[in-house]
């Protein structure tokens, strides 16, 4: 263990059963859980706990609570249920914390940990760092409670039910769905079981994919990540439209009546122009991220709304979202922020938002979202056995320069770690597809030659 970073850009993160994702630090962060809120609020510390449908989540939902019950800990457990429901029920049930164990998009073997604070937002840097502290401290591992203060764990039975009438909440009381056919794929993940009720209780007609988790078939060919299954079940089935979830419920895609993709750009220039037509875009401003389309940036100005770009993980979105006070923000991969009911992505809300815009303009999701053209972008992945930052990368930033040079003035190269995977992720986005599609593949085997 001697590199003794845990907290990435969203969490912890890894294969299960190896460092970092390992049950002895699960315990250790339920233990430092325990005893930082505990000190932090003087009261008994309550935590929400929820996972998605990984083979590995009994392992972590088991250690959490044991180091949680051994400093006189509360585990509420939720069972499967999405990332966003875990934060809305932070709140909603009065807890110190929420842990979510997920690791997204990310394979079945791999497993992670996001904690939430009392308010339903990621925790601080500050108190990830806190939490580190104490458990790579030795003199921590005495401190503990004894007897009749040793913690409890309760299991929340109405969980899902409180999520649903929070999820309806966003859809405008005279507005049902009715006579609309909505293909969902949830991944055979967290949503399998909250996805297709609640847009049956709003009356769709639902037809559901990928809602047959099995512990490792989660992202499986299925998914936001695999949206091609979906986009045959909606042409096949001539259904209105067909949105597709992750792993863990937090990001979404969309395919229309045609069968045509909708990423989180096409969905926040559909939210920003409605928002502001309706006078509610406050600060006419919309965060997204360095990796958002330049099309939608062009786009946006032409509507007179400002666009503000962050650094890629969702958790920077809404930072900015907070500071400015923007009502919307997301990002291309499918995170959509909507400030006025949720503290992060949520793909479920995002989803009935737009079903119920299509009900109100009384149009199909093909003429909604014909709003912008998007330059050619390409992104490739490059796996690496170890991640190095791209200074130390000898000849990339003039690789890049002489790039960008090539692509011209709409043309932009970004070159970044995964923060939760090894690879690097190369995007290329210009005028001419097939320049932009050499330039990717030159930076991808100029990358894999240094790195070996």
């Amino acid at each position: 263990m001697e590199d003794k970073k845990l907290f990435g850009t969203d969490g912890i993160r890894g294969e299960a059963n190896v460092f970092p994702m390992l049950p002895e630090i699960a315990l250790q962060i339920g233990r430092a859980i325990g005893f930082l809120f505990k000190n932090q609020n003087h009261h008994i510390t309550k935590v929400v706990i929820g996972k998605d449908t990984r083979l590995s989540g009994y392992i972590f939902e088991s250690s959490l609570v044991a180091g949680l019950c051994s400093m006189g800990g509360y585990s509420l457990l939720v069972g499967p249920i999405p990332t966003p429901g875990i934060a809305f029920l932070t709140k909603d049930l009065r807890a110190d914390v929420g842990i979510m164990i997920s690791a997204s998009h990310n394979p079945y073997y791999d497993n992670g940990i996001k904690i939430f604070g009392k308010d339903g937002f990621k925790l601080s840097d500050e108190t990830e760092a806190k939490i580190e502290e104490l458990i790579f401290d030795e003199s921590f591992k005495e401190v503990r409670v004894y007897r009749d203060a040793l913690g409890k764990v309760f299991r929340i039975k109405d969980a899902i039910g409180r999520y649903v009438v929070h999820l309806k909440s966003v859809v405008p009381i005279n507005i049902n769905f009715e006579g609309l056919k909505v293909v969902i794929d949830c991944a055979n993940g967290a949503c399998y079981q909250v996805g297709p009720q609640v847009l049956e209780e709003l009356g769709a007609e639902v037809i559901p994919i990928g809602c047959s988790p099995n512990g490792t078939n989660i992202n499986e060919n299925c998914g936001a990540l695999y949206p091609e299954n979906l986009r045959k079940k909606v042409l096949e089935t001539q259904a209105h439209l067909g949105i597709a979830l992750d792993g863990d419920g937090d990001r979404i895609v969309v395919v229309d009546e045609k069968g045509n993709l909708l990423d989180g750009d096409d969905l926040l220039a559909i939210f920003a122009k409605d928002l502001k037509e309706k006078g509610q875009l406050t600060n006419q401003t919309v965060v997204g991220t360095i990796m958002s389309n330049l099309g939608l940036e062009l786009f946006f100005k032409d509507q007179g709304i400002t666009f503000l770009r962050t650094p890629v993980g969702d958790r920077y979105v809404v930072m900015k979202m907070k500071e400015i006070n923007s009502l919307l923000g997301g990002e291309t991969s499918g995170h959509i922020i909507f400030l006025d009911k949720a503290t992060t992505g949520d793909g479920l809300l995002t989803g009935l938002r737009l079903i119920s815009l299509i009900k109100e303009k009384q149009k199909p999701l093909s003429e909604l979202a014909k709003l912008f053209e998007k330059l050619p972008q390409v992104i490739k992945n490059l796996k690496v056995n170890k991640k190095v930052p791209l200074v130390e990368i000898e000849g990339i930033e003039e690789k890049i320069s002489q790039a960008e040079k090539r692509l011209g003035k709409k043309g932009r190269v970004i070159i970044r770690p995964s923060g939760t995977e090894p690879k690097y992720r190369i995007m290329v986005e210009g005028e001419n597809p097939e320049l932009v599609e050499e330039i990717s593949e030159d930076l991808k085997a100029f990358l894999q030659k240094k790195l070996g």
